[in-house]
Formats: structure tokens, sequence, C-alpha cells
């Protein structure tokens, strides 16, 4: 018990310590999560009010400051307080005989380094896109994920406003893909990671963009508007377009859905009037909200 107990609170003073010499540029500028974070969302801010999609949504769009805060919160805070969680856990895998390349299927350690990258990107993507599918099919996921789809104005800060329980869901999922390619990332990884966070803002952004013949492939803010409509198509009501950053899985599937590109859509869920407009309600709901046998209108 005492392993775990220490192996708690390392990890735990660990990513703190890591997080705090972010802040004081004490880490290398390109594993900087803190300040890239920052840089990436100014950046796309400024788009938003240079190439604004639609014109008459304010620069401090509604709940601007919940989702600004939102961004610290999941990727910082909260990282911190789970990172001795998941600690123990690999330590109790460890236990019971289950390393972290027990699964792996290939092992990309001798790979050139380029294909390391596209693969751990792709794979990654896609658990991340199947998860994703699954918070909107099971109702008891679709509780904790209506708080992303509260959002009723679109920009770049509403990449990061979801429920603290949809890091529980999506590690397990993320570290098992890891474990499938042997259990490491590649050394050049935080490229994969800054690229998803680049595509995650600009596909919540006010900004009009689709890559062009490139929408098959990566997905976009027009495509991925329509997955945070308030109406869906008949027979689509679990959702549709539920890629993060590439579109592909979609059309692969067949859950695209793009009837037009004007930007004026309606966005949120049936009830969502009922979702608390405060961090602390948000933090909470879910536990106790009433539920369904299947989500109705994701």
């Amino acid at each position: 018990m005492e392993k775990y107990l220490d192996a708690f609170l390392n990890s735990f003073m660990g990513t703190l310590n890591w997080t705090w010499k972010s802040i004081v540029f004490e880490v290398p500028w390109y594993t900087n999560y803190f300040w890239g974070i920052i840089l990436l969302s100014v950046l796309v801010w400024i788009l938003e009010i240079a190439f604004p999609w639609r014109k008459n949504q304010a620069v401090f769009r509604k709940d601007f400051w919940l989702d600004a805060f939102y961004i610290f919160f999941n990727f910082f805070l909260f990282t911190i307080v789970i990172s001795g969680f998941y600690k123990c856990l690999e330590l109790l895998f460890l236990d019971i005989g289950i390393a972290s390349n027990t699964l792996a299927l290939v092992d990309l350690k001798e790979w050139p380094e380029i294909f390391q990258l596209l693969v751990f990107f792709v794979l990654l993507d896609f658990v991340q896109w199947f998860t994703h599918m699954l918070l909107h099919r099971y109702a008891f996921l679709w509780e904790f994920h209506k708080v992303h789809h509260s959002v009723k104005e679109m920009g770049f800060a509403a990449h990061m406003r979801y429920h603290w329980m949809e890091n529980i869901f999506y590690k397990p999922l993320k570290t098992f893909a890891v474990m499938i390619l042997g259990g490491f990332e590649p050394e050049q990884a935080y490229i994969v990671h800054f690229v998803a966070i680049a595509i995650g803002h600009l596909n919540h952004s006010n900004i009009k963009l689709t890559w062009g013949p490139l929408k098959y492939i990566f997905n976009n803010p027009v495509m991925h508007l329509y997955h945070h409509a308030y109406e869906l198509p008949e027979g689509r009501k679990n959702g549709v377009n539920y890629g993060i950053s590439l579109s592909m899985w979609d059309y692969l599937f067949k859950t695209d859905y793009i009837p037009e590109d004007s930007g004026l859509v309606p966005l949120g869920y049936e009830g969502d009037n009922e979702m608390p407009k405060g961090f602390i309600g948000q933090f909470v709901y879910g536990f106790h909200s009433k539920r369904k046998n299947k989500a109705t209108n994701p």
C-alpha cells in the first residue's frame, strides 16, 4: 500500500512541478503546453475577430469566460489532480502482469519518425472518434457530454468546455491505443498533441473553413457546427459528425452530415435550458440528472 501512496504523491507533485516550470519557462519551448495553448487560443481568437463567419456574434460571445476557464481546468488543474490515480492504476496493472507493451500489435520504435507520428496521430484520433460516438449513444455517458453540447454560440474556447468525467472515459481508451503501439509515444509526440489542439480550436471557432478537397480527411468548423446542431436529421438523433481531428471516420462510417454552410444553425439539445449556467453546477452535472435508456437528441 505504501508504494501506491508514494507513486500517487510523486506523480501528483511531478505533474504540479512540471506545470509550474511551464508557467515560468523552465521547460523546452516545444513541450510548453501551458503557454502553447494560450498562444494557439489567442491566434485563433484573432482569426475569429478578423474573419468572423457569423458576423453578428460578439467578440466576447456568450459564455466566453466560462469556456476560457475550462481550458485551464481540463488541461491543467484536473490533469494535476488525476495524475496520481493513473499512476496507481499503472502500478496495479504491473502487479497483475499487464505491462505497457503487453497488447502491442506493432512496435513503432524502429520506424522512421515521420511514420511513428502519423500512425500515432491516426490511431489516437480513431480511438477518440469511437469514444465520442459512445458518449452520444449511451444515456449515462450522454448526461456528462451534455455539458459540451450546452454551448449556444461557438467559439474556439468551446473546444475545452467538457465535463471532467470525459477525461475519465477518454484516458483509458487512449492508453489502450498507446499499448497497441508498443506502449510508448513517439519522441516528437508533442507535435501530434499541438496539431490536435489547433484543429480542435479551429473546429469550434467562428471561422468558415472547409480545407477544400482535404475536407474528406480533416475535420473543419463547417462540419463540426452540425455536430452541435439543435435539430438533427430524422433517423440520426444520436448525432452526426463525431470527428475530432479527422473527418474521414465520419465519411467511412456514414455518420457525416453537412446540409449547408451558412453557419446560422441553432445550437444545443432538447432540454438544454436545464443545464446549470455556472462551472460548479456543470461540474456536478450528470450524477443525479434524470436518465433514459437511450440518448434522445445529442
